[in-house]
């Protein structure tokens, strides 16, 4: 090892996160759960997946199921919401639109996260526009965010999280030359950016515990042993950007929807009804991102974690003639693949439709024995339009009831206060 003097860190990138995104949606529009322990689950209230501050004091652990702690939350009044996934979406997209307009590129990294690119940002005091910008967000939306600022993508993660350290009246840090040494001495290795677990349990096995040590070593040793994305990660923290903003989404390659269900089943029409209502879901995925597909694949398993029962899975798939977005020929395709692999008498668990081969639907050529329905995209497009206006699932192929058992167990689900309308809340004049 040896001591690395990087060039002058210059701000370049300010990584903006949400802070305890989940627990912060629900506080918005129910200000009596400000200081109070919050849990959010899983799908079928079955897991932890987000808490709050004080939730996090207690010793709830992410990904802890919920019988595990149901003393801990009993004994400090700890408050349990289900995922409402229609309020978080809606939430992260009004938080990410104020942010995108404040800077001239952005990229979306996540639901609550966002890197700025600050590099030509004509402000005279960057800290004061952070703390501006950070109050604005919490003005206009109700949610707290902190701003980490550094010159690479991984130096304002580090950033990020020590600005998460701070108090709540601040939230801002900026990685400057003059706590760079403090700051990577101070952050564990397995808490930088792209350095996962396996790569953690090697490099602490050779005393290379902080980013400071990662940063300090020497090129040809990481190339060696981790290869050109751990090369990459070693010069972000010298202050040698490597990652820039990625402002275009590349197209992806498949899209999935899966569930577990509320409780095992071994009814066929149970499971059949959720496969399709799966098939119907990713195809709209795929038409709201201008897609269409090529391969429907469906899965059925058994709980992986019932010790009780022989473990059974499985999938097949079915190529499409011509690749298209229409629910009618997707849902179709599933139904006969559905058939093809149903076994009875076990209890499955878990489902799912997978849509492969995806490409642009501008890019479809037509085939001599094309076997797609006149009128197709004026009828999906109707659909879509329906179900933007009036709520997902107000219109559709009506082949999964409403009240089908396999549907998610919610029972601590709060309203959808943005994109509901019977949810809107109600302000009493007295």
């Amino acid at each position: 090892m040896f001591s690395f003097k990087s060039e002058p860190i210059m701000p370049t990138f300010a990584l903006v996160d949400c802070n305890n995104f989940y627990a912060s949606c629900e506080r918005v529009f129910e200000p009596r759960l400000v200081g109070r322990p919050i849990v959010v689950l899983s799908n079928n209230d079955g897991c932890v997946v987000a808490r709050s501050k004080e939730a996090k004091l207690l010793g709830i652990a992410m990904g802890v199921p919920l019988f595990h702690v149901r003393e801990i939350i009993k004994k400090h009044g700890v408050v349990v919401r289900s995922s409402n996934y229609a309020l978080y979406g809606d939430m992260s997209e009004r938080v990410m639109n104020i942010l995108s307009a404040a800077a001239p590129g952005h990229e979306i990294y996540s639901i609550d996260e966002i890197f700025l690119d600050i590099e030509r940002l004509p402000v005279p005091d960057l800290g004061e526009w952070c703390r501006q910008l950070r109050q604005r967000v919490q003005q206009w939306t109700g949610i707290p965010v902190s701003i980490g600022v550094g010159q690479t993508k991984t130096l304002s993660k580090v950033a990020n999280k020590l600005a998460k350290a701070t108090s709540d009246d601040d939230g801002v840090f900026i990685f400057t030359p003059e706590v760079a040494e403090n700051c990577l001495h101070e952050t564990e290795v397995g808490d930088v950016w792209g350095i996962g677990r396996r790569w953690s349990k090697m490099l602490n096995s050779r005393d290379i515990i902080t980013a400071l040590d990662l940063r300090n070593l020497q090129d040809g040793w990481v190339r060696q042993r981790m290869g050109i994305i751990g090369l990459r990660t070693v010069h972000e923290l010298r202050g040698i950007s490597c990652h820039d903003l990625e402002t275009v989404t590349p197209d992806k390659q498949t899209t999935c929807c899966s569930r577990t269900f509320a409780r095992a089943s071994s009814d066929r029409d149970q499971v059949q009804s959720a496969v399709l209502s799966y098939a119907e879901r990713a195809v709209e995925k795929i038409r709201y991102a201008g897609q269409v597909c090529r391969v429907v694949q469906v899965f059925i398993r058994t709980d992986r974690y019932d010790t009780d029962i022989a473990p059974y899975s499985i999938s097949a798939l079915e190529a499409l003639m011509t690749p298209t977005a229409d629910s009618r020929a997707v849902v179709a395709a599933a139904l006969r693949v559905f058939d093809r692999i149903w076994k009875g008498g076990v209890p499955y668990r878990k489902a799912g439709v997978l849509l492969l081969e995806l490409s642009s639907s501008q890019d479809v050529m037509p085939s001599l024995f094309d076997d797609r329905i006149n009128g197709s995209d004026q009828l999906m497009k109707a659909i879509d339009k329906m179900n933007s206006r009036f709520g997902r699932g107000s219109i559709g192929l009506g082949l999964s009831p409403k009240s089908a058992k396999w549907r998610m167990r919610q029972e601590h689900l709060s309203p959808r206060y943005t994109t509901r309308w019977a949810d809107i809340p109600h302000a009493q004049i007295e």
